[in-house]
């Protein structure tokens, strides 16, 4: 019997049958508007297969769900956040009931309101975090021309799908952009090789272009551990004491700030390759997409850091920040 010489081969027809499979449930769902069970029932399978299908299809991204339509509660906050903040533009979104899924709620909401701004000619420099990559459920494709995306930040070792230039390259595949990556680690060993990578090694052409950024979309850090920038082992353990000590409250692509959204005096903040805070204050739109109840002193410094015009948030977050503004 003659063997299959290609076992690459088959399982990558598998994996395109399996596919189709997905997709062909997922269509049902969503678009026929069929049950789980009258699904399973036109395609012979059982409902757990038909369920685990459509988990499948979100997690690959082939399903993106688009809501239409206001909350006024969520329209009043807004209002109440642009008169308190001076914002141009604000989105709230409602209180998701797991507090688990704020970042995946925010990112929801950013995908949407990229999608309504972007044009074409546009430059869009891009920040990184779970939050962000979040944003890609809803990034939809128009048709713009000439479109540039920039990662802000440089990379991470660990194989992260939130990694700063993944997000970007899946960002920018998805909307057809050009895509411009710091292709250097995030954070380096000293101010002098930072100098020497932007001056010597091609990085300051990426600069430039982020000179002429139209938007920029960052999310923030925190100061605890659990927060991206310490999980992912940018900064050790005993930094980010000393950034406490310091009077750290957050990072913003990580830069660290005190709550009066001032830079703090520590080192990190002279080794990280990403945009200079000064460059970032003179893009046109600032946005800050974050929130949570742990972010709160946080988010009140980045808006001050970057002064921040448009904020996208939860809205137990906009009602703790408009207390706080108080």
């Amino acid at each position: 019997m003659a063997r299959d010489q290609n076992p690459s081969g088959r399982e990558l027809r598998r994996s395109g049958r399996l596919a189709r499979n997905r997709i062909r449930i997922a269509w049902m769902y969503y678009v026929e508007g069929l049950t789980q069970n009258e699904i399973a029932e036109q395609l012979d399978v059982g409902r757990v297969t038909v369920v685990r299908n459509i988990n499948e299809a979100l997690k690959q991204r082939e399903v993106k769900i688009w809501i239409e339509g206001d909350i006024a509660e969520c329209l009043d906050l807004e209002k109440q956040l642009r008169q308190a903040f001076g914002f141009e533009q604000a989105v709230v979104v409602p209180e998701p009931s797991d507090p688990a899924n704020v970042a995946r709620s925010i990112g929801v909401a950013t995908g949407m309101f990229i999608s309504e701004h972007l044009t074409s000619d546009m430059s869009i420099g891009l920040g990184w975090g779970t939050t962000l990559y979040d944003a890609l459920q809803t990034l939809a494709p128009k048709d713009v021309e000439n479109v540039k995306v920039i990662s802000l930040m440089g990379g991470i070792l660990q194989a992260r799908h939130y990694n700063p230039s993944e997000f970007a390259w899946q960002f920018a595949r998805i909307t057809g952009a050009d895509c411009y990556l710091l292709p250097a680690p995030a954070l380096v060993d000293s101010p002098e090789t930072r100098t020497a990578l932007i001056e010597r090694c091609g990085l300051n052409d990426v600069f430039r272009r982020a000179e002429r950024l139209d938007m920029a979309v960052v999310s923030i850090g925190y100061i605890a551990a659990s927060s991206s920038t310490f999980k992912v082992n940018l900064v050790s353990e005993s930094e980010r004491a000393e950034l406490i000590r310091a009077g750290a409250v957050g990072d913003v692509l990580c830069h660290f700030y005190d709550h009066d959204g001032k830079l703090v005096d520590h080192s990190v903040n002279e080794r990280v390759m990403s945009l200079p805070i000064p460059l970032l204050r003179r893009v046109p739109r600032r946005v800050i997409a974050s929130g949570g109840a742990e972010k709160i002193e946080a988010l009140l410094g980045a808006i001050k850091l970057i002064d921040c015009n448009v904020l996208i948030t939860t809205e137990a977050t906009a009602q703790e920040l408009l207390i706080r503004k108080k």
